[in-house]
């Protein structure tokens, strides 16, 4: 074991992965402070992710936080969503929502998101910043559809996530989070008002008509849905286009043989890992980990980004390759009872974005020195803040 202090410094939001290596060698679990200076375990190899991800001695819950952690301090009406709540009530839920996630419903997507893509990819200037005219409106505008959430009112929306996502200061995420709860509980109000075959009404059905959910699991599963299925999404399409613009040799391979995508797109989940920490979990009773206790209470973080370069699982872990057989045992969208509810909706938005905008534009490059891309400073993740490109 080893205590780091906070190690979430300028380097590592450049470049997280030489922060991880030397933590999977030196131990399987140290002590760290968050920015805020929240003392937290960080678990970074990926056998012991695995087994954390599935282990019902963790809990989600933050009633059961030794420290009392807070986080995002949101209000109960959206905190009661899938990323917080345990065990059974976890799994009420999810059936609740899966209607709109099984393989039959992403098919039919496919063509509604390609459409959208076409129309982004099209629209894009000769020189344009691809995060605000490409990859953040693509996962709105779908689960904006999802929801039917009126058009003028997503990227206000987008706004707010952001700045939570970024962590600015404790006044700009409360008054960011202020706002996207009166905007949702406005949302359901109207919805009830004007149902329609939406994913939303149909929530909003369950919760009126058969009691199978709170008001507050109502507002809180719209928030998580609004903010899990576009956040990610972005970085995996901005953080896909980087990588393959600095290996041509591949993206040339896969303009070739447009078949390679759907291992590709595996692999830049992998290698990509927009999202480097997983939700912190709480242990209900000491757990020994090869030796080092995790005391009941203590604040644990499962380093997704670490596990998906574990040379324990991946031979030569660091370098991108589209070819990979098993990339697909990455752990971005989560793993076990946690596993992302959205992932073949998410599967289907990277791959049309990504092989959309490079058909279209098979000149696209980036207009700045790959040093001069900016990256966001939240330790939770690993994403440009812009990605300025020339569509050439």
């Amino acid at each position: 074991m080893t205590d780091l202090g906070c190690p979430f410094d300028a380097a590592y939001h450049r470049d997280p992965y030489p922060l991880w290596t030397k933590l999977r060698e030196a131990g399987p679990a140290h002590r760290a402070e968050t920015p805020d200076g929240l003392p937290i375990w960080l678990i970074t190899r990926d056998a012991d992710v695995r087994a954390l991800f599935q282990d019902e001695r963790l809990s989600v819950n933050k009633a059961h936080s030794r420290g009392g952690y807070a986080g995002f301090s949101l209000p109960p009406a959206l905190d009661a969503n899938l990323m917080n709540i345990d065990n059974a009530d976890h799994l009420r839920l999810r059936r609740l929502v899966s209607q709109a996630f099984t393989p039959r419903r992403i098919a039919e997507l496919r063509e509604h998101i390609q459409r959208h893509t076409d129309t982004l990819a099209e629209d894009l200037p000769a020189e344009a910043e691809l995060v605000a005219d490409f990859a953040d409106p693509l996962p709105l505008a779908v689960i904006g559809d999802l929801l039917r959430i009126p058009e003028p009112d997503r990227r206000t929306f987008s706004g707010w996530t952001n700045t939570m996502m970024r962590l600015p200061s404790l006044a700009e995420i409360a008054d960011a989070v202020g706002n996207l709860h009166r905007y949702l509980v406005d949302l359901v109000a109207d919805r009830r008002e004007h149902p329609g075959d939406d994913l939303l009404s149909g929530l909003i059905a369950a919760r009126d008509e058969q009691d199978r959910l709170s008001e507050n699991e109502l507002v809180s599963m719209a928030f998580l849905l609004l903010l899990a299925a576009t956040e990610n999404i972005t970085h995996l399409i901005t953080g896909g286009v980087r990588v393959l613009l600095r290996h041509p040799e591949q993206l040339a391979a896969l303009q070739r043989r447009p078949e390679l995508w759907d291992r590709a797109v595996e692999e830049i989940f992998r290698y990509v890992s927009p999202g480097q920490l997983a939700i912190r979990r709480f242990p209900l009773t000491d757990i020994d980990l090869h030796g080092t206790v995790l005391r009941a209470g203590d604040t644990v973080m499962l380093a997704i980004g670490s596990a998906n370069r574990d040379p324990a699982r991946y031979s030569d872990p660091d370098r991108f390759d589209i070819r990979r057989e098993n990339s697909n045992t990455h752990l971005s969208l989560g793993h076990g009872l946690h596993y992302c509810l959205g992932a073949a909706l998410a599967r289907a938005q990277v791959h049309s974005g990504l092989s959309t905008v490079f058909r279209r534009h098979p000149g696209l490059r980036i207009g700045v020195a790959d040093g001069d891309l900016m990256w966001r400073t939240s330790f939770r993740g690993h994403a440009l803040e812009a990605l300025p490109v020339v569509c050439g």
